[in-house]
Formats: structure tokens, C-alpha cells, sequence
């Protein structure tokens, strides 16, 4: 990716941001954009994405995962721990740390993913990122707690709600970022939520820029202990979800 070709996918994603109130620096950009160039460039080795055309992964990749910043602007400080669960090729968990140097635990159970995802940490000299190769349930036995945890597009909602439960703290945030939800699959997640001791509070919607899709911001918070022990055992949340 030349020059020129990089400062032109810097100006889309300023612009893209600003139409959702999310200010950028110019080093931040430079940042987003840098990562975006690492996983074109890494997924002509391995599959990462089928988004290859950069002005589409600048939308879809970078803007999509930084709309939580637009309607939830306190969400992370920079002393904020969060996970990003099936974090793929690094989707949302780099951005968000990019703008908000908040602490990010960056997870997945692709192996390869992972050595990828730690590879763009480096290439970035991002200090205060991880990835590691480990499943939701299994980073939940470690007891570290987290101020929020976030999801794009990994699993149906009550299953991420169950997922994310043992691993907030009190008044911590599960971020569910969807393309679009079913009215049966929300009702399921608020079911789950209330077995795992959290409650929906709130529900945002927005446009992608050029026509490039619809997407749901879904909050919920950690307001009491759990109904069931957590987290059960690795692959129950899946195999017997909650809620339904």
C-alpha cells in the first residue's frame, strides 16, 4: 500500500468517524490504517477476512468497529481492561486500544489467528494489547476481571452474554456489535442476561456510510451475582445456550 494510497484511506476513515461525533488523531489514524495494510497484506497467506478491497475494510473493519465510541463515549479510559472475544484478525480489539489506550485482552481459538493478531501488536509497538490463544470459559477460570467485554459477529447473544458474565466486574459491560438481531434472538439474550446477573441497557442502531450496512449496538451491564455458577464447562454455552 503506497503512499498515497494510505493517506487517501486515512481521509475516508477521519471523515467516516467524524459523521459519528468519534474524534481521531491523525497518529491514530495512521494507526488504523497501518493495521488494516497488516491484514490485506497477511491474508494473502491466510484466511482473515473476505473483505480484501481496503475503502470497504476501512468501513467495514475499522469505522464498524469503533461505533461502541459513538453512542458510549465513557465506555473505555485508558485505565480500562477489556476483552474482545473470537478477536479474528484483530477486529475490534486493536482499534479500541488504539483510541482509547485502554488494557486489551484480545482472545481467540484459532491458534494462527492469534500468532497473527500478536504479530500487528508488535508491527504497531502497541504496549497495551495482548492476544492469546484461549477460550472465553477458560480465561473466566483465570478470575481476572475486566471493565468491559466486546463481540462482533462471533456467536448468537446469549451465548456471548454467558461468555462475557464471569468476566466482569460489577457495573462492567458486555458490547455486542450485530449486523442485524432478531427480535427472538434479543429476547433470548435478555433471558440469559438475567440468569447471569446482567440486564440490557441499551440498544443503539446506525447506518454504515455508502450503503455498506445496517448495525446494532447492544449493551448490557453486570448488576448482581449470577442465578448459575459460572462459567460452566468449555462448549456448554453453545451446545445447551441459555435463554432459549
Amino acid at each position: 500500500m503506497n503512499t498515497d494510497t494510505s493517506q487517501a484511506l486515512e481521509m475516508q476513515l477521519l471523515s467516516e468517524l467524524s459523521s459519528y461525533g468519534i474524534c481521531c488523531s491523525s497518529r491514530q489514524a495512521s494507526l488504523l490504517i497501518h493495521h488494516l495494510h497488516l491484514v490485506i497484506e497477511k491474508n494473502k497467506v491466510m484466511n482473515l477476512t473476505r473483505i480484501t478491497e481496503p475503502e470497504d475494510a476501512v468501513t467495514l473493519h475499522v469505522v464498524d468497529s469503533l461505533l461502541p465510541l459513538a453512542c458510549h463515549t465513557s465506555l473505555l479510559g485508558s485505565e480500562s481492561r477489556y476483552v474482545d472475544i473470537g478477536t479474528g484478525a484483530g477486529f475490534p480489539g486493536i482499534p479500541l486500544g488504539i483510541m482509547t489506550g485502554a488494557r486489551g485482552t484480545l482472545i481467540d481459538s484459532v491458534g494462527k489467528k492469534v500468532s497473527a493478531v500478536n504479530e500487528f501488536i508488535g508491527h504497531l509497538g502497541l504496549s497495551n494489547i495482548r492476544a492469546r490463544h484461549i477460550r472465553a470459559e477458560d480465561l473466566a477460570r483465570e478470575n481476572e476481571l475486566f471493565d468491559a467485554v466486546f463481540a462482533r459477529a462471533v456467536a448468537q447473544s446469549n451465548v456471548l452474554v454467558e461468555y462475557a458474565a464471569p468476566l466482569l466486574s460489577n457495573g462492567g459491560h458486555c458490547v455486542l456489535e450485530k449486523a442485524n438481531i432478531s427480535t427472538d434472538e434479543l429476547d433470548a439474550a435478555k433471558r440469559a442476561a438475567r440468569k447471569c446477573g446482567l440486564s440490557l441497557v441499551s440498544r443503539e442502531t446506525f447506518e454504515l456510510p455508502r450503503s455498506q450496512g445496517h448495525r446494532e449496538i447492544i449493551v448490557f451491564e453486570k448488576r448482581s451475582k449470577p442465578q448459575i455458577k459460572l462459567p460452566r464447562r468449555t462448549g456448554e454455552a453453545k451446545q445447551s445456550p441459555l435463554g432459549i
